[in-house]
Formats: C-alpha cells, sequence, structure tokens
C-alpha cells in the first residue's frame, strides 16, 4: 500500500476512454506520456509540487494497445524529480517498445547517463514554467547539454508563451536538439498571428535544430471539456509549417489537470483536425518519432 496521499484536488485519469474513430496509421507513436509509481514502489519526491494518483507502466501499455499506437515516448514526471527508478522500470519491461526522456542533476555521474542510455533514455528534460519549480535550471541544463551530446541525446524544455521572450536567448544557444512541450504553451485567447506566438514561429523558423509537440489542447485551450477547437489554428500553423519537426503525444496520465479530465479516445479524434491529410499524420505520428526515437527504425523503414 503506498504511502502517500493524492491530492485532494487531483483528478484521475479516464478510466474508459472512447475507442477513438479516427484510424491510426500503422506504427504510430505516442511521443508524450508519463508513469507515476506506483507509489508503494517508487516513492515520489520530497521536493514534488503534487502527489499523483498512481499511474503504472502496465496501465499505460494497455491504453497504448487499446488506442491503436504502437510504441510510448515516456516523460519523466516532475513528481518523481530526479530518481527516474520509475521510468527505467518502464523502459526495460517494454520490450522495446518505449523510449524515454529523464530528469538527471548536474551531479549524474557518466556511468549513470550510459546506463540510462542503454535502457533507452534519449533525451533530458527541463521544466521553465515558473509555477512548478522553486529554481529555473539554466546551469544546470547549459552543463548537461554539454555532457549528453555525445550519446546523441536532446533537450525537452517546458515554458509558458509568455516567458519566451525572456528565455530566447538562452535557448537558442543551447548545442544540440531541442524539443519543445506543447507549443510553448500559446494563449489562445490572442492571435494565432499575433506577437507572442510568431516568436514561437520565429523560434523555429530560425533554429533548425528545434522541434515542438502539438500535444495537450486539453491544457491550452479555453473552450470547456473535448471542446479544443481554439486550438486547432496554433497547432495547424505548427504541423503545417515545419511537418518534419513535430510530435504528438496524449500526456496520459494527465497531470495537474484542474478543470476537467480528458478523454484519450477523443484526444485521438483530435489529430486529424490539427494534420488533415494523410502525409501530415504519417510523419508526426510515426516518421517524426522514429526519427529522433527508433532512427535505426526509421532507416529499416525507408529502405
Amino acid at each position: 500500500m503506498s504511502q502517500f496521499t493524492t491530492d485532494k484536488d487531483w483528478l484521475n485519469w479516464c478510466p474508459n476512454p472512447v475507442k477513438p474513430d479516427f484510424k491510426l496509421p500503422a506504427g504510430a507513436i505516442d511521443a508524450h506520456c508519463h508513469v507515476f509509481g506506483p507509489g508503494a514502489q517508487f516513492p515520489f519526491a520530497k521536493e514534488r509540487k503534487y502527489t499523483p494518483c498512481d499511474a503504472s507502466r502496465n496501465q499505460l501499455f494497455a491504453l497504448r494497445d487499446y488506442l491503436g499506437f504502437e510504441r510510448n515516448v515516456i516523460v519523466q514526471a516532475t513528481c518523481h524529480g530526479a530518481d527516474n527508478s520509475a521510468l527505467l522500470d518502464a523502459l526495460v519491461h517494454s520490450n522495446g517498445k518505449a523510449k524515454g526522456i529523464a530528469t538527471v542533476k548536474p551531479t549524474v555521474t557518466d556511468e549513470e547517463l550510459q546506463a540510462m542510455d542503454f535502457a533507452g533514455v534519449r533525451g533530458v528534460r527541463f521544466n521553465f514554467v515558473k509555477r512548478l519549480v522553486d529554481a529555473l535550471p539554466f546551469d544546470s541544463l547549459e552543463k548537461i547539454a554539454e555532457r549528453i551530446k555525445p550519446l546523441g541525446w536532446h533537450i525537452v524544455i517546458y515554458f509558458e508563451a509568455q516567458d519566451l521572450a525572456e528565455y530566447y536567448d538562452f535557448f537558442t544557444s543551447l548545442p544540440v536538439t531541442v524539443v519543445v512541450d506543447h507549443m510553448g504553451r500559446p494563449d489562445v485567447s490572442k492571435s494565432v498571428t499575433g506577437s507572442e506566438f510568431d516568436l514561437f514561429i520565429k523560434l523555429l523558423n530560425d533554429n533548425p535544430n528545434f522541434w515542438s509537440k502539438v500535444s495537450c489542447p486539453e491544457r491550452i485551450s479555453l473552450s470547456g471539456p473535448d471542446n479544443y477547437t481554439d486550438v486547432i489554428p496554433f497547432a495547424r500553423r505548427v504541423v503545417e509549417t515545419f511537418p518534419d519537426r513535430v510530435l504528438w503525444g496524449t500526456d496520459w496520465p494527465h497531470p495537474n489537470m484542474k478543470s476537467h479530465m480528458p478523454d484519450d479516445g477523443k484526444l485521438v479524434n483530435f489529430i486529424p483536425k490539427i494534420a488533415p491529410t494523410t502525409e501530415l499524420q504519417q510523419k508526426l505520428l510515426v516518421d517524426n518519432p522514429l526519427n529522433l526515437y527508433w532512427p535505426e527504425l526509421s532507416v529499416k523503414t525507408k529502405k
């Protein structure tokens, strides 16, 4: 039994998602999801900002199969801090169907990095959302970026749109591939061609090492549950402008959702609204994540 008590306002993930009407292309990859605990086996970090429900690897893999995905990219959740035990356990038990994004501290050893690489870790995530961290990780990111470069890993960054101008010069100085979570959380009450989102487009346009996830309409939308139409123009602009550098994921089990808990099947049905052609869907869900996380399979597929 877990020693942890879930936050009183915590919303548990949807237990019975609808079966998607949208048929995913063969080999589709959920490129952004998480595992939580179980807390009794993988304790949550003392410095965490939230205490979630359990969301195990087996439950994640069952959802993957139900929705029609073939693989997962599992992102270390902030509730586990820099203890990647739950993530690594999921990778080891995935039968090669999962890769990972870890959280590490500057004190991480080369041996630990090598072990994570062997298990399937392919990047490190840094959180720049000010309400979720005690200190912004500028110094540690610079040091770690240089250390992971020989491994071929990339950096994942999470920030909010209003802060991009402040971080822009620092982000663009990074010497590795950088993947931005959730389009930098644009304010969809503003114009899709306004100065704030234009700066994000400039970031991708001027820096070919930058990629973007077009996931999490449920976090960005102001429209309410299962009605994320206000996100469509933003996501489509990114997908259609940078078709070879976009990724999509469920974000299961949807940490820190306060207004509603999305239905993962309905999230899958949202995909053709932001990637309206078969070619764009193939790039978003298969080709791009293969290129980034399973390049050896990507080469085989293209032969």
